[in-house]
């Protein structure tokens, strides 16, 4: 059941410039991206799909202040990150 996240250079610039502002989140950041490409469904992450203006777009937790949006394609079994910060940074 293992899906693939396809990096876009954004979203790497994006993550580069968190893991910059937030070097203590590192463990959590990179364990959420090791669960998201074995089972997004995994209830620690609590994927939902967001609303509004960002209704293409998806959400996982880093921790309780901290998400991941990004686009997934259940077909393909595909996830593509799309931005990474927290809950005001993102949802925008």
């Amino acid at each position: 059941m293992n899906y693939k996240i396809i990096y876009t250079e954004s979203y790497n610039k994006r993550a580069a410039k968190f893991i910059r502002k937030h070097p203590e989140l590192i463990k959590q950041y990179e364990k959420t991206l090791k669960l998201l490409e074995l089972n997004p469904f995994h209830p620690t992450l609590h994927l939902h799909k967001l609303s509004g203006k960002l209704n293409e777009i998806h959400a996982v937790y880093i921790n309780i202040s901290y998400r991941i949006t990004m686009e997934f394609i259940f077909s393909e079994k595909t996830v593509i990150p799309v931005n990474v910060g927290t809950h005001d940074e993102i949802y925008v």
